[in-house]
């Protein structure tokens, strides 16, 4: 006796696809009034949905490239130096003669022409540690080559061990025509085996909002800045208020870049009031960093006080403000200018 063949399978099979358009269209329903409502986007779904995260540009958080601190002659006049507006943060301190140096840091950047280079002092190497930077040099003061052994300085020195690294300009006097290029101090680190990532970078915290410190304790009109270091040298900032940005000049005169011939500028100034002594015949100076002191963070048109310490010569210095809390940056470079106590200091309108 044969059977009778089933149907009711090929009756389901039809039904299947349909239920499926079903489910399907009663999801996109469903998303579009959870997004939707009387024509009109909810607000919180459309901020999801099209707010791009603000990420910080004066530096690669992404990053872990390690940063490289240049020293910088400043005993060159004001349109002798190359590449320093790339540096993410730059150390103005006091040296012999009352003249300053600046070590210029340098992170994600392909900077072909920095310099003129000079040679080490001894304070510059606990600014390098706290930034975890190689540090590039040409020459050392004693004191300097003794803490570079001690400390273990990661250093790319162009007389000693470094010298592929760095060039003469023979159209410029010596000693003041050495100079060097990011390439170059990177393929020195390399070859030298040091580190070239680095996970302990950051020094400050920035903010990717724009700060306001008028409302900080203390506030005060900031537009025109001088700060002394010696009857030699005086460094200047003048407000720029449509750029919000700090022209920076030397002894009166605009520093403009030898390359671009633009004027140097800068985000946020950090002024650090230091003690700081000769320690030999010629006049090679010490300063008291491993301490705690006074001083102003200056940006967007005003100053403000602030205190600072340092536990160590490698820990990293903590900005505060009078309250306490801590210090944040404004997405842009930094000058941090460590000027002695006994010099005057002029913020103005």
């Amino acid at each position: 006796m044969k059977r009778r063949k089933r149907k009711t399978t090929k009756k389901k099979t039809k039904k299947l696809p349909i239920i499926l358009i079903l489910l399907i269209l009663v999801v996109v329903l469903g998303g579009y009034f959870l997004v939707y409502r009387n024509g009109a986007p909810l607000k919180g779904a459309m901020e999801t949905i099209t707010k791009p995260e603000k990420k910080l540009q004066i530096l690669d958080l992404d990053s872990d490239e390690r940063p490289i601190a240049v020293m910088i002659d400043n005993n060159v006049g004001y349109t002798a130096h190359a590449g320093l507006q790339d540096a993410y943060l730059t150390y103005e301190i006091i040296v012999e003669g009352g003249l300053t140096r600046l070590m210029a840091i340098f992170k994600d950047q392909d900077t072909e022409l920095i310099g003129p280079v000079r040679s080490a002092r001894h304070y510059f190497l606990d600014y390098a540690l706290e930034n975890d930077a190689i540090y590039g040099h040409y020459g050392w003061s004693e004191f300097a080559k003794n803490d570079i052994d001690l400390l273990g300085v990661d250093n790319l020195n162009g007389i000693t061990n470094a010298q592929e690294a760095y060039w003469r300009d023979q159209s410029v006097a010596a000693p003041h025509n050495v100079f060097t290029s990011i390439e170059n101090l990177k393929e020195a680190a390399d070859s030298k085996g040091y580190a070239t990532t680095s996970q302990d970078f950051e020094n400050f915290s920035y903010s990717v909002d724009p700060i306001s410190l008028e409302e900080q304790d203390g506030s005060m009109l900031a537009n025109h800045i001088g700060i002394r270091y010696s009857s030699y040298h005086t460094t200047g900032y003048t407000y720029d208020t449509e750029r919000e940005v700090y022209l920076r000049d030397m002894d009166g005169y605009a520093h403009v870049d030898k390359k671009t011939n633009e004027q140097y500028y800068t985000k946020n100034i950090i002024i650090q009031k230091m003690s700081n002594h000769s320690i030999d015949n010629y006049g090679r100076q010490d300063i008291d960093d491993v301490a705690s002191g006074d001083g102003y963070f200056i940006t967007n048109g005003y100053a403000v006080p602030i205190h600072w310490e340092k536990n160590g010569r490698s820990s990293k210095t903590k900005y505060t403000y009078l309250d306490g809390s801590t210090v944040m940056l404004n997405d842009g470079n930094t000058y941090v200018q460590i000027q002695p106590t006994d010099e005057t200091l002029e913020i103005t309108e």
